[in-house]
């Protein structure tokens, strides 16, 4: 019950929700009642919000400062030793990110665009780690394959052995995510892939899980030495989704460190 009441709240919390509801309810003020300062007053701050999280260069602003909390892992180098802490590690464990469902389609061509980058950086680690398993989330329904068997069959045909693989396909969120690895794990070192504005929430819970995973971000969205241009200065759809990884991580930290999982 609190998984759903968690999902419908935060829901409404989002840019885009959140603006709208704004906008409905100060025109119905306007339309229904004599509150002309209200309604004005939500309608604008509706727009103005709605304008601001579209807008690329404040959605990057957003966004920047959660993907830089921990560094990429760097590109490796063939015969190069490998940095310390990931050669140690034994499992490389993939967060869920969503799938589609669409007959005919390749496994890599049914993951969202959160998921394959996350996937394809598994691969990467997994390549320079022969001894290592890779552990994929993700749950399903009775019709079609879970998140978890979409990655794995992703991961499969880069290469990656199946026989490798460990699935967990009944967590719902970051949170049972990381207590499921712990069971399975124990205190085995492990790899964290994620995308790079999902890692901050991801690493509280996987240590309050009792782990010490080693942050292997990815799927960046804000990269810091792009040239500014003026076209960084408008509106677009993708920088809306961006203001809302931004927004949502920051709402779900906050939950958790409520709940002294932070």
């Amino acid at each position: 019950m609190s998984f759903w009441l968690k999902k419908f709240v935060s829901f409404w919390l989002m840019p885009l929700p959140f603006c709208l509801t704004l906008l409905v309810i100060g025109l119905l003020v306007l339309w229904l009642t004599r509150r002309a300062k209200l309604g004005r007053g939500l309608v604008i701050g509706g727009t103005a919000l709605l304008l601001a999280f579209s807008n690329k260069f404040l959605s990057v602003q957003l966004v920047r400062p959660i993907e830089a909390r921990y560094p990429a892992i760097p590109e490796l180098v063939a015969g190069a030793p490998l940095p310390a802490e990931l050669a140690a590690c034994r499992y490389v464990v993939v967060l869920g990110g969503g799938n589609g469902n669409t007959p005919g389609l390749s496994a890599s061509n049914l993951l969202s665009t959160s998921a394959l980058p996350r996937i394809v950086e598994a691969v990467r680690l997994l390549r320079v780690l022969p001894d290592a398993k890779l552990i994929v989330s993700g749950p399903g329904d009775a019709r079609h394959d879970t998140h978890a068997v979409v990655l794995a069959k992703a991961a499969a045909a880069l290469g990656i052995d199946r026989s490798r693989t460990i699935y967990i396909d009944q967590a719902r969120d970051t949170e049972d995510e990381a207590n499921a690895v712990k069971r399975l794990v124990g205190d085995a070192p492990v790899a964290l892939v994620t995308s790079a504005w999902h890692m901050p929430r991801s690493m509280a819970l996987f240590r309050h899980a009792g782990l010490s995973p080693l942050p292997c971000p990815t799927n960046y969205s804000a990269h810091t030495h792009d040239r500014i241009e003026w076209q960084d200065f408008l509106w677009d759809i993708g920088s809306l989704e961006r203001s809302t990884w931004a927004v949502r991580e920051r709402l779900g930290y906050l939950w958790i460190w409520l709940r002294g999982r932070g």
